[in-house]
């Protein structure tokens, strides 16, 4: 009978180490197959443990071998039990690391008697702490699991809104500016200029978007789109492409960093964007990029808007720069301004020693 119950050890403690090797070396399955495995596992072992203490037999000269089986197949139970509360459902790892953490705990009258219930208590309480610091420490690295992933999602979230900003700021300007001159076309002036226009602002657009589809290629932040020096480029060609007419000011811009001078940049085109599809008829535009008191501040003022103000759905433009330039310490500024609009931004600058 002794040669049986150590041959029926053995095999409840090798299942319950290749279950932890299953779950330890092959990822794929762990959220189904690691459960249920443990269950079988947790479930062979009370069976062992419980027909051991029903038959009354005593392992006597193989107490040894028992109780070095049951100590690996504790160990096995409550890897196993790490592994499941880390990787599998909560549904699934709740019934699976209970029952495994009894039968960690349980296999200990297999080898000795306890002189009494307290014994018992305490025997099982020992290993049963080695399960409980298992379960311990797969909920711990399920958590790291988490928090990691939704960092990685928070930062592709932030990635991918970054870039469906650029996409609305910088094409939708070069797309409007393709329509203007189109029209412009049409109407009056000479068609061939048009036509060269609308290609070098399709050129602009397809570079926007090959800038956009290398980003996500690479996954990589978007670096810096735009400068002061294409502040003015961009009142120029605004100004080309209808009958209105920028009158730019600027002021000395040598101090000012990259990131602000970008987002200086993304201000202009989204307001003459705007301006070009909010108020067409809008002849005077005044824009001014100035940096008094260690601060850049950008104003774009424009005419053309009467009568009262159509009803329709905001977009995104504006309080995503509102947003950008929040992030930056500065505040922008959208309002009404008698038969206009106005748009003005203010964003600090880092200060000089002195």
């Amino acid at each position: 009978m002794n040669v049986l119950w150590v041959v029926a050890a053995s095999l409840s403690a090798s299942v319950a180490v290749v279950v932890a090797a299953i779950g330890a070396f092959r990822p794929r399955g762990r959220d189904r197959l690691l459960p249920a495995l443990t269950l079988a596992a947790a479930g062979l072992s009370l069976a062992v443990t419980a027909g051991l203490l029903a038959s009354g037999v005593r392992t006597g000269a193989a107490g040894g071998a028992v109780g070095v089986l049951g100590m690996a197949e504790s160990a096995g139970l409550m890897v196993a039990i790490g592994l499941v509360v880390r990787h599998a459902p909560v549904r699934r790892a709740a019934p699976a690391a209970l029952l495994a953490g009894l039968a960690a705990a349980a296999w200990v009258p297999r080898v000795f008697t306890p002189a009494s219930p307290l014994e018992t208590v305490g025997a099982g309480a020992f290993w049963g702490l080695g399960a409980l610091l298992a379960a311990a420490v797969g909920a711990y690295l399920r958590l790291l699991d988490v928090r990691r992933e939704r960092a990685v999602a928070d930062t592709r979230t932030v990635l991918r809104l970054r870039l469906a900003g650029d996409l609305h700021d910088f094409l939708a300007h070069d797309i409007s500016e393709m329509v203007a001159h189109a029209q412009a076309g049409t109407v009056a002036g000479d068609p061939l200029e048009a036509l060269r226009r609308v290609e070098a602002a399709g050129q602009r657009a397809l570079s926007t978007l090959d800038r956009t589809l290398d980003m996500l290629h690479h996954d990589r932040p978007p670096g810096p789109a735009g400068d002061l020096a294409g502040i003015a480029e961009a009142a120029e060609r605004f100004s080309a492409a209808g009958p209105a007419r920028v009158r730019l000011r600027t002021g000395p811009t040598a101090a000012v960093p990259a990131e602000t001078a970008a987002l200086a940049y993304r201000i202009v085109i989204e307001g003459l964007t705007n301006i070009r599809r909010h108020a067409p008829r809008a002849r005077r535009i005044d824009l001014s990029v100035t940096t008094p008191g260690g601060v850049l501040e950008i104003t774009l003022a424009n005419d053309g808007v009467s009568g009262a103000p159509r009803r329709r759905r905001g977009g995104s433009g504006l309080p995503s720069l509102a947003a950008l330039v929040a992030g930056q310490g500065g505040e922008l500024v959208a309002h009404a301004v008698p038969d206009g609009w106005s748009l003005a931004a203010r964003l600090p600058l880092p200060q000089s020693p002195g």
